[in-house]
Formats: structure tokens, C-alpha cells, sequence
């Protein structure tokens, strides 16, 4: 199981669902008593939940420090082995997790053992993200970038779009699928963490963080350092937009949430 800490998943969740909840519609949450959200890390789908949900919400996570992050109810919990009685709940749910997953049939399973009506997923195809930048050479090194990353990741990140296949194997009934993509711009004015993220582009920073990985893949050290220097330039080039107050950037990541009802 990949983890990560309060700060990514702040940043890489954040403003998910602030402006259409349309794509919740399925789960039907104003008749909800009780749901589970596993792995909720800091908490950002659960506090939607809360909002939409009538009855009680609890989050769940590996993590008990990610959990300090979350209003109460909690419970610490291996999405492998969930710790409650079977038919618990009548919704369980998770955003972003199963990408992270070596076997994410078995949290599946999980999740229909311990749901007396309901299971939803909210996953990201993160193959298909896009990136619009006012630096010409941006879109393309970050594509590049993640391709490199994906082949040597362990998990299929990209698993959102096959969403659909893997309820259906699980023995869920009338699956439902529905699209939504998450957004993130940078422009002016910047904040101070769209300013770090210029820094740590222009540093190398960023991108070595994901070096080992990109290595265990289909890269070797010498196309490494050579994309890392490309990296660099153009992270050189966006602190130079930054300082002119023209840099604009959107990233858009599709998730697809599934849902399907768990046979009587």
C-alpha cells in the first residue's frame, strides 16, 4: 500500500467537489444512516459526506496521525481487513484509494462484507490527465514524466477508468458510472504554495522525488538526469512568467465514481 502525508493529500484533494456534487448523485446520501469512508486520510471527502449525508459518517484510515486531521467519528483501519461486523453500514465508500492498492479486489471485498446495501468508489484515471501551461514545454515534460512514473509504479494508477469491470467482478449489482474531472489553475495573484511549486520545478526537486520510481520502471540513470534537466529549465521558465504575472496553469485529472448495490 502506498502512503502519503497530510500535506499531499491536502494539496492533491483539494477543491474536489467545491464547485458540482452532480457526480455524488448516485450515492444517494440524504437516505444514508450510516457510511464508511476508508481511507479518508485528512479527511476531505468525508467533511462532503457530512455535508450531504444525513446519518453518521465515520472515517476510516490506516493512518491514526491522518486521522488527527478528521472530526469525529474515526476508527484506524486496514482497508485489507476493516475493522466492524459485517452489514455495518449501508454505504461504504473511498476516493483515491484503490489507485493505491496492490490488491484492491481484496479492499473490495471488504467493503461488500461490512455494507449491507451500498459500495462506492471514487477513483482517478491518472493516465489521461492533462496539463495546460502558458510554458510551452510544460504539458509535454509532464506527460512524460508520468508515463515514466507509471511504469514503474506498483499500483495501476490508472484505474479509475475501468471502474465499472472491477464492482462488477466483486459480485456488486446495478453499477452505475459517472465522469467527473477535478481541475486544479494556477494564476495570478500566486499563492505562497504555487510559488514553492516553482521552486521545487526549477530545483529538481520535485521530480526527484519520484526518481526511485521512474527507475524501477522503463528509465534508465542517464535519461533521468536528462529529463530532470529539461525539468529544471522549464521550472526556470515558470518562476520567470511568475515574476511577470502571466503564468497560468490547469491540470485536470478525470475520476469516475462507481457505485453498485450489494446483492441480497
Amino acid at each position: 500500500m502506498r502512503r502519503f502525508d497530510a500535506e499531499y493529500l491536502e494539496h492533491t484533494r483539494r477543491g474536489m467537489w467545491a464547485e458540482s456534487r452532480e457526480a455524488l448523485s448516485a450515492l444517494d446520501l440524504p437516505a444514508r444512516d450510516r457510511v464508511l469512508d476508508v481511507g479518508c486520510g485528512t479527511g476531505e471527502l468525508t467533511r462532503v459526506l457530512r455535508d450531504e449525508a444525513d446519518g453518521d459518517v465515520v472515517g476510516c484510515d490506516a493512518d491514526p496521525e491522518l486521522l488527527t486531521h478528521v472530526a469525529p467519528p474515526t476508527v484506524a483501519g486496514d482497508a485489507y481487513r476493516l475493522p466492524f461486523p459485517d452489514d455495518t453500514f449501508d454505504l461504504v465508500v473511498c476516493q483515491a484509494l484503490l489507485i493505491n492498492l496492490t490488491e484492491p479486489e481484496r479492499s473490495l471485498a471488504e467493503f461488500v462484507r461490512v455494507s449491507r446495501d451500498s459500495v462506492a468508489v471514487i477513483e482517478p484515471d491518472n493516465a489521461a490527465v492533462t496539463v495546460e501551461s502558458t510554458v510551452p514545454t510544460e504539458a509535454s515534460l509532464a506527460r512524460k514524466a508520468r508515463g515514466h512514473y507509471r511504469s514503474g509504479v506498483e499500483t495501476d494508477i490508472a484505474l479509475g477508468s475501468d471502474l465499472g469491470s472491477l464492482l462488477a467482478a466483486s459480485g456488486l449489482a446495478s453499477i452505475d458510472v459517472a465522469r467527473y474531472d477535478h481541475a486544479r489553475t494556477i494564476e495570478p495573484p500566486y499563492s505562497q504554495q504555487h510559488l514553492e511549486g516553482a521552486r521545487r520545478k526549477a530545483s529538481g526537486q520535485g521530480l526527484d522525488d519520484d526518481r526511485a520510481t521512474m527507475l524501477a520502471g522503463d528509465l534508465s540513470v542517464e535519461a533521468y538526469d536528462a529529463l530532470r534537466e529539461r525539468w529544471r529549465e522549464m521550472g526556470r521558465a515558470v518562476i520567470d512568467q511568475m515574476r511577470d504575472g502571466v503564468y497560468e496553469r490547469t491540470e485536470t485529472v478525470p475520476f469516475y465514481v462507481a457505485t453498485g448495490h450489494v446483492p441480497e
